[in-house]
């Protein structure tokens, strides 16, 4: 079991930068890829980026690409999501998750074969 606990959200102006942490605790931290979410109402979870379990190689949306930068330590056992350039669209709640499959070569911008998840912090962008 894997338990992950995310912080570091709030509130920004549209072009600001916030920087999500997600803390984990339990298995062995640095066997699992992980990724983070997110999810604005009414829409369905979607992915943001997802990095392997040695950190060698990150996957992100097209929507992030060039403005996120997901990194992990694995001394810390934390996985960090840096936003910059926020924009309005990107205001939802990000959730980190921790793959099923220890030890997984890449990591899966698949929501399905994450199997730990965090409670969520809120990011809100204004205009």
């Amino acid at each position: 079991q894997v338990q992950l606990v995310e912080s570091g959200g709030g509130l920004v102006q549209a072009g600001g930068s916030l920087r999500l942490s997600c803390a984990a605790s339990g298995r062995t931290f640095s066997w699992y890829a992980m990724g983070w979410f997110r999810q604005a109402p009414g829409k369905e979870r979607e992915f943001v980026a997802s990095i392997s379990w040695s950190g060698g190689s990150t996957y992100y949306a097209d929507s992030v690409k060039g403005r996120f930068t997901i990194s992990r330590d694995n001394a810390k056992n934390t996985v960090y999501l840096q936003m910059n350039s926020l924009k309005p669209e990107d205001t939802a709640n990000y959730y980190c998750a921790a793959d099923g499959q220890p030890g997984r070569r890449g990591a899966s911008p698949y929501l399905h074969e994450y199997n730990y998840w965090g409670q969520g912090t809120q990011v809100t962008v204004s205009s």
